[in-house]
């Protein structure tokens, strides 16, 4: 096992800078997933991190050895990819040995090495079959199986769960945290889904455009995103955004986003009048009341909104509204059936709001 840093590191197509200037430093053992839309230099930079692809500029260690010149099959890592790449004229034994008689071990540590991942991942009934005879969940164990016989010091994971069904993404998620909690191998997880970045990392990066945006724990960067994008990219649904002025009330600091709705807020240095986008996770607005249950039309504290769909999912109820020309969700606990076109006020939860600068997006 082995950390992993990257210093500086910029790639370039041509006059194009993709990857701009990137600093990530990953601890032994650590589990870390880089998560951005698609396009953002995610994948590019586990390519250059593997050797797929050269660095323009930049250091990039494994362990103390620094790997900008040195061979992908010098660089002690193994590589699980989206599309499994399996020989489908091999065996599952014949897949997951191949890269040992490559090496020229031995049948018997051969045999000793793929029975240990088999029985890690439930494989040893499947060790005779062929890549054909198997499901997509049973042929990326395989792709996981050929690289836990290497015994690499880290592992690649370039978005092995997209060509799964959604079940079957879940299952496979437990299965590969549950692998690295016991095999404690450092793990770079590449992926769009931000569910799967929340519920699998030790540690996050989230990219944007060639830049990495904020570096943190998953609750770390879904309670104290450092700006619009990673607030908005992470979380399902994903943060509200209003438009407002910070203003002084009676009852404290506030954000006006209309003439007859205000959202209290934690006191904060900025002086009243500024612009500013107030975020607020739909978990955290309240339904303060409705038009039935003799909503107050001149009450300014809370937030007025207009109902578009009410969506039930069992556990909860997802309300979109319409505040001040802009959608928003809010998520009840309560079984609530409001009609479209109802007229409801909602309340942010103390101390669960955000503050972003109107200009630059960052948090405030």
């Amino acid at each position: 096992m082995a950390s992993v840093s990257l210093k500086h590191v910029r790639k370039s197509f041509g006059r194009t800078e993709v990857v701009h200037d990137v600093d990530i430093a990953i601890e032994d053992g650590e589990f870390v997933v880089l998560v951005g839309p698609s396009g953002c230099g995610k994948s590019t930079l586990l390519r250059m991190i593997a050797g797929l692809e050269e660095i323009t500029s930049g250091e990039i260690h494994i362990g103390e050895l620094l790997v900008n010149t040195v061979a992908p099959k010098q660089r002690d890592i193994a590589m699980v990819f989206q599309n499994y790449a399996l020989y489908p004229h091999m065996t599952v034994f014949g897949n997951m040995a191949f890269s040992m008689k490559l090496a020229g071990c031995g049948k018997r540590e051969q045999r000793e090495r793929v029975g240990e991942a088999a029985r890690i991942l439930g494989l040893e009934a499947y060790l005779d079959r062929y890549p054909r005879q198997l499901s997509g969940g049973q042929r990326q164990r395989v792709a996981m199986g050929r690289a836990i016989v290497r015994k690499p010091q880290v592992f690649l994971f370039d978005e092995p769960l997209s060509n799964l069904d959604a079940k079957l993404r879940v299952q496979m998620r437990t299965e590969i945290r549950e692998l690295h909690q016991r095999l404690k191998t450092t793990s770079i997880y590449v992926t769009h889904d931000q569910i799967e970045a929340m519920t699998m990392a030790d540690k996050i990066v989230v990219m944007n455009g060639g830049h990495v945006e904020q570096i943190g724990s998953p609750l770390e960067l879904y309670d104290f995103p450092a700006n619009l994008f990673v607030a908005g990219f992470i979380g399902s649904p994903a943060m509200n955004f209003l438009d407002g002025i910070l203003v002084t009330t009676p009852m404290g600091r506030g954000v006006r986003i209309a003439p007859d709705s205000i959202v209290s807020i934690e006191s904060t240095r900025e002086p009243d009048g500024r612009q500013v986008v107030l975020g607020v996770r739909p978990e955290h607005l309240m339904i303060k009341e409705s038009q039935s249950a003799g909503m107050a039309a001149n009450d300014a504290a809370g937030i007025e909104a207009e109902v578009i769909v009410t969506e039930p999912t069992g556990a909860d109820t997802q309300i979109f509204c319409r505040v001040a020309g802009k959608e928003v969700v809010a998520i009840s606990r309560q079984r609530h059936l409001f009609p479209a076109a109802t007229r409801i006020r909602l309340a942010a939860q103390s101390g669960k709001t955000c503050l972003f600068d109107s200009d630059t997006g960052q948090r405030l």
